[in-house]
């Protein structure tokens, strides 16, 4: 018989005690256990040195921010993992592992990762609980926001959401989360602050070291002003993936930008605070998104994508707007992506329109950059990518099985031998014509909300936002998380790099890592800017209050609502008029385009200009020529293009 949703869910969030997977002394509750393993692989010399051969060659000849690493920190990571190797027989396993993890660690970048033993793929190391902070350095609060729906896992009726924390293992709580931040990756201090603030309760067991206790000791005032502890057991859970997630079939297997360890503890997230919608992501049988017919205002839209999308109509106290929240771009395939977001578009108001995505970790480049040009009339101009000139990316380049996908790279790889430059040319991974091949569909004022966990494609997204002028930008502190490259695993290296001098053995122990290979710099407006370690910024900041995080982001979607509410309306409709006789030789279509707040309107036929009018409010009939495949109407206000629609036959 087949578990009960209610089963499941129940299994899935209790997991195992940390305890029964790593050694150390007596346990939470003192009671006996099996026989413990410590999933940490026995490695001999020899498997040593070529994991530590391995990191060397692709750190010195293929990670991309090389150069920007070692003039931002002041350190060798290659260096360093020569010296490593020198002192591999003085090191235990878990020393040699921790040591390894602690030189990539040190690149500040959570693209370029080492992986820990494939028994712990896809295991999050978690308390069942969410600590996030409102107000700003060095005034921030930090509150239990979210509490798992398991009870019996924290084992304190008045710890609940809202309780304000105080210390964390006897260390006032801001510095605690100062201490955890030390060990993160992120190239500003606010950005290592807030994954550091994740990390106090999730994390994510392949990409980086367990907690170094079994539990913790919270001190906390409780929601009637009590001082009051309790002490919360690590577990180990199994979060899985989504059905609709990228795998090895992916169609563009190359073109992820994402952190996966930060993909792992959302999903732990939603295991924990949405069951009911993780048991789905499961479910055998794909589900059909319905017409969205008789959704009342504030419902969330059904979606065949809600592990990356939600949709609703929200009211703030400047009226209704749509919103659409941005999980994820980790999808294996960007088309049926980008027109599930065209349908939900289609049933959210179009006077004005919130994008959520914070804490969004990336995932497929071309589902970020795609979703751009649909918010706007002006051409999409994509992020540009860059390989750092070295003799590995040369014949990696080079390489026959690699010409689709490197070939706009090679030539100036093979021109930087003696120009001397540290990069190739810059080139879109996502070509400007995919951008571009849908055209606009929303039509109201839009503003996209991001921070520092915002991160990868995320960070794409943001910067393909702001700098093709799409609408406001607003980040929840400094800026998103400053992740600026596209991620490789080790099947896309070993498969890059067969057949060349730098061909690669497989890594002993499930043993693997992430790298950036392609570094991005920006476009557009801001052509030639890094993102890695800088990150975007917005054109208006926020700072999070204590109701946003108890009373679902009231005051930030007001702050939106204002935002959007401020900003001018203007509205284009197109459709042809029923009743044209194709049979009749010579007789033109007729397009109707429906205006408002726009002065002219432009209009191509299959990217040709047919007329240029003065137009004002309401219907305009346009004639085209029969048999006619796209029709563009691209409608002016005071001699800037403010709509712009495409009608296909």
């Amino acid at each position: 018989m087949p578990d009960r949703p209610a089963d499941l869910i129940q299994r899935a969030q209790s997991g195992v005690p940390l305890g029964d997977l790593y050694p150390a002394g007596p346990t939470l509750a003192q009671r006996p256990r099996r026989r413990r393993r410590t999933n940490v692989p026995r490695l001999g010399e020899t498997d040593r040195q070529l994991v530590i051969d391995t990191f060397t060659t692709l750190v010195d000849g293929l990670y991309t921010h090389l150069p920007l690493k070692r003039s931002m920190y002041g350190s060798d990571p290659v260096q360093r993992l020569r010296l490593l190797r020198q002192r591999i027989g003085l090191l235990d396993d878990i020393g040699f592992h921790h040591e390894l993890a602690s030189i990539v660690t040190g690149l500040r970048d959570a693209h370029t990762r080492y992986v820990g033993p494939a028994s712990l793929a896809g295991r999050a190391a978690m308390l069942p609980f969410l600590v996030e902070s409102f107000g700003t350095p060095p005034r921030q609060r930090y509150i239990v926001s979210k509490v798992g729906s398991d009870p019996s896992l924290i084992g304190d009726e008045h710890f609940v959401p809202g309780v304000e924390l105080r210390w964390w293992n006897a260390v006032p709580i801001d510095r605690a989360v100062d201490l955890h931040a030390e060990q993160e990756t992120g190239g500003r201090p606010d950005s290592r602050r807030a994954r550091a603030l994740e990390s106090l309760t999730l994390r994510a067991l392949q990409f980086g070291p367990p907690p170094d206790e079994h539990w913790v000791d919270v001190g906390y005032t409780d929601l009637d002003g009590n001082d009051r502890e309790v002490r919360i057991e690590w577990r180990v859970v199994t979060p899985r993936r989504a059905r609709t997630a990228s795998d090895a079939t992916a169609v563009g297997w190359r073109a992820y930008a994402i952190d996966p360890g930060a993909e792992t503890t959302r999903r732990v997230k939603k295991l924990l605070f949405a069951p009911k919608l993780w048991v789905a992501d499961h479910a055998a049988v794909k589900p059909k998104a319905s017409e969205t017919v008789g959704v009342a205002p504030g419902e969330w839209l059904e979606t065949s994508f809600q592990d990356t999308l939600a949709a609703k109509e929200i009211k703030t106290s400047s009226g209704r707007f749509g919103y659409l929240r941005l999980w994820s771009f980790d999808v294996n395939d960007d088309g049926p992506f980008v027109d599930e977001v065209v349908r939900l578009l289609g049933h959210l108001p179009d006077r004005g329109l919130v994008i959520d995505l914070r804490a969004n970790p990336g995932g497929l480049i071309w589902a970020a950059e795609r979703l751009l040009q649909l918010l706007g009339p002006q051409r999409i101009v994509p992020t540009r990518f860059s390989l750092v000139a070295t003799p590995l990316t040369r014949a990696m380049a080079a390489a026959p099985q690699n010409a689709g996908d490197l070939e706009p790279w090679r030539q100036s790889l093979d021109d930087a031998v003696t120009t001397g430059e540290l990069y190739s040319k810059a080139v879109p991974i996502t070509p400007m014509e995919r951008c571009n091949d849908i055209g606009q569909v929303y039509g109201g004022p839009v503003v996209a909300v991001v921070d520092a966990n915002t991160y990868s494609a995320g960070d794409l997204f943001a910067a393909g936002f702001f700098d093709n002028e799409l609408g406001l930008l607003v980040t929840v502190g400094q800026a998103t998380g400053a992740g600026g490259a596209n991620v490789w695993m080790p099947d896309d290296v070993n498969d890059a790099l067969l057949g060349t001098h730098f061909e690669q053995s497989a890594l002993p122990a499930g043993i693997g890592y992430t790298i950036s290979v392609r570094g991005a710099s920006r476009a557009a407006a801001a052509d030639g800017m890094a993102i890695e370690d800088v990150g975007v910024r917005g054109h208006r900041t926020y700072a999070m209050t204590r109701r946003d995080l108890v009373d679902g982001n009231k005051d930030l979607l007001n702050f939106c609502g204002r935002l959007l509410a401020a900003q001018p309306l203007t509205e284009l409709r197109i459709e042809p008029v029923e009743g044209h006789d194709e049979r009749i030789e010579g007789d033109d279509d007729r397009i109707e385009v429906t205006t408002t707040g726009l002065d002219r309107l432009d209009v191509f036929v299959d990217d040709r200009p047919l007329n240029s009018r003065p137009i004002t409010d309401g219907v305009t009939v346009v004639d085209v020529p029969a048999g006619w495949t796209t029709v563009e109407a691209a409608a002016c206000r005071d001699d800037t293009v403010r709509q712009r629609r495409r009608l296909h036959r």
